[in-house]
């Protein structure tokens, strides 16, 4: 069932759990809504804005886990929903879409998963879905096609398509190149390792996990006994491993600049954690390339021209939300944005003008493992493999 609970005007806050809100846990979220009282009411008449019924916040996540610290049970979800005026008012169409009113079916999804296909013609269907697989590829789907003797599933060829693409394999970046019929002797990727190669000082792990590990100091760690139930925090010494990391989130940022800089913070707070057998996120840093953001109160003759028709969001939307985003993402994980830095540009040349159309969002940062964690444990057969997320 759901429960209402509002502070004036404000918004409301929509609380889903699994039988009736007894008073004392009605009197501690009030106290944790800052005073909000809960409505008795099933239904709030008017327009709001609000989270996608199909989508959980990371803002109800975090909510969520608050009210088990309470020890309140039973709550699965809680998000928020803000008064709008009417059915035209501005908001998130990726994120958010319009109330009229709010009732019982708020969270209620009532689409049905699409059935399963089977993709006899794996070409038409590439460029169907735009899944941008090449020949070579669409004839080795083929060949596995018929060497299982079933036509592949739409999930399938698609997870195929995601998982063997540029943004997963690099392969521009691991490919051979050839220049004026000379192939040249090293890959891009093999041109960048050269570096550590060739200085490694104080690097203990590089190019081997989605993050790389460096020397740390040896530091006293506090953490309590045991990890799976209540016990004394104890002090040991150990050897640790500095961890760094550095992620790209260009286009996301470009179409949904909050999201798109929270989860490209997000990405590399997660690479680091899951660096070697683990490791703790401590601070981070984010850049930003944009062209001008003309911010109206400053007139800065190097932005003088006017701007282009932007296809997603203006340079300054970009750089006010994606900031905020990558932020946010930081906080939820205890990780402070600590640095960062911004570079605007905008170009005219022989009649054509350029600028980062398609902002450059870099998100980097730092943190700490025990050294005897800096490295994976390799598989053997037999072992179960667990896919997350």
């Amino acid at each position: 069932m759901i429960s209402f609970f509002r502070a004036g005007n404000g918004p409301v806050l929509a609380v889903k759990t699994d039988s009736p809100i007894s008073k004392e846990s009605a009197d501690a979220l009030k106290w944790l809504f800052a005073g909000a009282d809960i409505i008795l009411d099933d239904k709030i008449d008017g327009w709001f804005t609000g989270p996608r019924r199909e989508m959980v916040t990371p803002w109800s996540t975090t909510a969520v886990e608050i009210t088990r610290n309470m020890n309140i049970d039973g709550i699965s979800r809680i998000e928020e929903f803000y008064p709008a005026q009417d059915e035209d008012a501005p908001h998130d169409k990726m994120l958010q879409r319009m109330y009229n009113g709010l009732n019982q079916d708020i969270f209620e999804i009532v689409r049905q998963p699409d059935p399963v296909l089977e993709i006899t013609d794996i070409e038409a269907y590439n460029i169907q879905e735009g899944l941008a697989l090449n020949p070579e590829e669409v004839i080795y789907l083929e060949n596995l096609s018929k060497k299982l003797g079933r036509p592949l599933t739409d999930g399938e060829v698609f997870g195929f398509s995601q998982v063997n693409s540029e943004h997963c394999r690099h392969k521009i970046f691991n490919g051979t190149f050839i220049i004026d019929g000379v192939e040249m002797e090293s890959t891009l990727f093999q041109l960048i390792k050269k570096s550590s190669a060739a200085n490694p000082n104080k690097i203990v792990s590089a190019y081997k996990d989605n993050c790389a590990f460096v020397d740390g100091p040896k530091s006293p760690l506090f953490y309590p006994e045991s990890g799976d139930s209540s016990s004394l925090f104890k002090t040991t010494e150990s050897e640790t491993v500095i961890s760094l990391k550095a992620e790209t989130h260009n286009f996301p940022t470009t179409v949904e600049p909050f999201n798109g800089a929270a989860t490209g913070s997000g990405g590399e707070i997660r690479d680091r954690m899951a660096g070697g057998m683990g490791s703790f996120p401590i601070a981070g840093t984010a850049v930003y390339m944009t062209s001008y953001p003309r911010f109206e109160d400053e007139g800065r003759d190097w932005e003088d021209g006017d701007p282009r028709e932007w296809l997603y969001q203006t340079p300054r939307e970009i750089l006010t939300k994606a900031s905020n985003g990558a932020s946010d993402f930081g906080n939820k994980f205890g990780q402070p944005l600590i640095c960062g830095s911004l570079l605007t540009m905008e170009h005219s040349e022989s009649y054509r003008r350029f600028g980062y159309d398609k902002v450059i969002m870099l998100a980097g940062g730092i943190g700490y493992a025990r050294r005897e964690y800096a490295f994976k444990k390799k598989p053997h057969p037999g072992d179960k493999v667990v896919l997350l997320g």
